[in-house]
């Protein structure tokens, strides 16, 4: 990228960010239409067993998703959920038994940056968003992701640490599989925050790069104004 356009592509960013904080209006849009049933069937016909078995339980459950390509089905504000993604790529995972994720389920949450590490001790399937304020989870089935923001909520809180979160997770997920009572894998046991939870940090970059910036894109677009050192407007 020659240094014009780097000039002017910083000066692009930083009109959007503040017109974005302005507005209220970061993240994303969630799509308002559903995908027709046999676009969905069309594209999940050659899936793997289990991202096409957790396609079909989530649309029994949630109806059809708002969106559809090869690779994935989106819903939006489903359930509890700010966003749910079934994929047709499996990630292997061994905890707490052998399994492909193939769900990810997101909710508005703000983690503390000094709670990361002991989240990515508990589940390196667990996936926080920092600027986004969201966290998600990713596993084989719909109660795994309850069961782990449930511990990642008292992670947070410092009602457990990751090692405890471990045990509890085995015990609640053999008590589910057995049909026995299991209520952290069957709904989420916090209020989960709607917005109010992205965390857009500290700028670095001080008023004089700013300036710079500007007074560089307005070089590149009036050179002569530029070189007299007029003032930008």
């Amino acid at each position: 990228m020659e240094p014009e356009e780097r000039w002017k592509t910083a000066a692009i960013a930083m009109a959007s960010d503040v017109k974005v904080q302005m507005l209220g209006d970061s993240g994303e849009k969630a799509t308002p239409y559903v995908v027709d049933r046999n676009t969905v069937q069309s594209i999940i016909s050659d899936w793997p067993a289990m991202s096409k078995k957790s396609a079909v339980l989530t649309m029994e459950q949630y109806g059809r998703p708002n969106e559809a390509v090869p690779s994935r089905l989106i819903w939006y504000s489903n359930g509890p959920w700010k966003r749910t993604i079934v994929y047709r790529d499996e990630i292997a995972h061994d905890f707490p038994q052998p399994h492909t994720d193939v769900i990810e389920q997101f909710i508005d949450y703000k983690v503390p940056p000094e709670k990361f590490s002991e989240l990515a001790k508990f589940d390196g399937s667990v996936i926080v968003e920092r600027t986004k304020g969201e966290v998600s989870s990713r596993c084989d089935m719909e109660a795994a992701n309850i069961l782990s923001l449930n511990l990642m909520h008292e992670i947070v809180t410092g009602k457990l640490n990751a090692e405890k979160a471990r045990e509890i997770y085995c015990e609640v997920t053999s008590a589910y599989m057995m049909n026995r009572p299991a209520p952290y894998a069957e709904r989420l046991q916090f209020d989960v925050p709607v917005g109010g939870t992205v965390d857009t940090d500290v700028v670095m970059i001080g008023n004089a790069m700013v300036h710079q910036t500007v007074q560089k894109v307005k070089d590149s677009v009036n050179p002569d104004e530029g070189n007299n050192g007029g003032v930008y407007h």
